[in-house]
C-alpha cells in the first residue's frame, strides 16, 4: 500500500467512525459557513463538521488528483480539546484515528 493509499484507508475509517457515534451529517452546511478565514473554521461550523466537509475531501481530492499533501499536520490536539467535554458518545476510537492520521504526515 502507498502512503496515499494508507491515507485514504485512514479517512474511511475516521468516516466509518464518525457515522457509528452520530456525528456524520446527511446535509453540509451552509455557503457561508465554509468563507470562514479562522483554522478549522471554528466560527462557523463544528469540530466535526469541519471534518466531515473539509478535511476529509480536501485530503482526498489532492490524492486523488496527485497533489503534494501536506509534510505535516497536526489535527489530533484540537479535537481531543473539541470533544473532552462530550460526555453523550465515546470518541476514544475516532481520537486514535486522528492521532493515527496525524502520524502519517510527520516526516
Amino acid at each position: 500500500m502507498t502512503p496515499e493509499q494508507r491515507i485514504l484507508a485512514k479517512l474511511l475509517l475516521i468516516e466509518e467512525e464518525m457515522k457509528n457515534i452520530e456525528l456524520w451529517q446527511l446535509e453540509s452546511p451552509t455557503e457561508q459557513a465554509f468563507e470562514s478565514v479562522e483554522p478549522f473554521c471554528i466560527d462557523t461550523m463544528s469540530a466535526h463538521e469541519w471534518l466531515q466537509w473539509v478535511l476529509i475531501p480536501r485530503l482526498s481530492s489532492m490524492i486523488e488528483s496527485d497533489m503534494p499533501l501536506p509534510n505535516a499536520f497536526s489535527i489530533a490536539p484540537y479535537y481531543e480539546e473539541a470533544f473532552k467535554e462530550d460526555k453523550s458518545r465515546d470518541v476514544t476510537d475516532l481520537l486514535n484515528h486522528l492521532r493515527e492520521l496525524d502520524a502519517m504526515f510527520k516526516s
